[in-house]
């Protein structure tokens, strides 16, 4: 896989992109701005790019504004965050535009490169990755009345570990359940959510958005 890296630390993303070529990734560009990333992938569009949010030159939410606009004109690139700070308002708005091939995780918490490489590899291929921290603060945000408030704590809880980009085998074994009451609490979200069987879109992205906006 094709991965351009952005971030302001000179020795974090040449450390970075060493870590990756180990793991067998192909690191085709590293980028220190917001422009030199969208030069980088104008010419030459990687598969992924790992990219922090907060990036010169006010280092505030640089990165989730070139991360929304990389996904509008860049579909089929997907975009990791990978940054030390949570911005939930921001990233909720990130995640409802584009609700796929998109991942946010905190730098301090990827304890390993094969976890950065599974992210990856997972959004790659289209799904959502968050970290826990980031779901553990949107979970926790005061909700107005709707759907989300139907649901149990428990379900609650299987919806968090959707977000985070687990499957039902990997939630069954954190929450200690089987996979069949897995699949019984998410027929139970979905339907509380009003997500039908037919419905076009993946119900498990389509929950997990709702979740984020609610």
């Amino acid at each position: 896989m094709r991965v351009v890296i952005a971030d302001d630390s000179g020795l974090f993303r040449e450390g970075l992109a060493v870590l990756l070529e180990r793991a067998n990734f192909v690191v085709s560009g590293l980028a220190g701005d917001g422009r030199t990333l969208a030069r980088l992938i104008e010419s030459d569009p990687p598969e992924a790019v790992i990219m922090d949010i907060r990036m010169p030159p006010t280092y505030t939410v640089e990165g989730l504004e070139l991360a929304v606009r990389l996904r509008r004109e860049h579909p089929s690139v997907a975009v990791l965050l990978l940054s030390n700070h949570v911005e939930a308002h921001h990233a909720v708005d990130l995640f409802g535009q584009t609700p796929h091939k998109i991942g946010y995780l905190l730098k301090d918490r990827v304890g390993a490169v094969e976890e950065l490489a599974d992210a990856l590899r997972r959004i790659a291929l289209g799904q959502i990755v968050l970290d826990p921290a980031v779901v553990s603060l949107l979970v926790s945000r005061p909700r107005p009345p709707g759907p989300l408030t139907r649901l149990s704590p428990r379900e609650r809880e299987v919806l968090a570990l959707v977000a985070e980009g687990r499957s039902n085998q990997g939630i069954a074994d954190r929450l200690g359940l089987t996979p069949k009451t897995v699949e019984g609490h998410l027929r139970g979200i979905f339907g509380k959510l009003g997500l039908a069987d037919d419905v076009a879109d993946n119900r498990r992205v389509l929950a997990v958005l709702r979740h984020l906006r609610g």
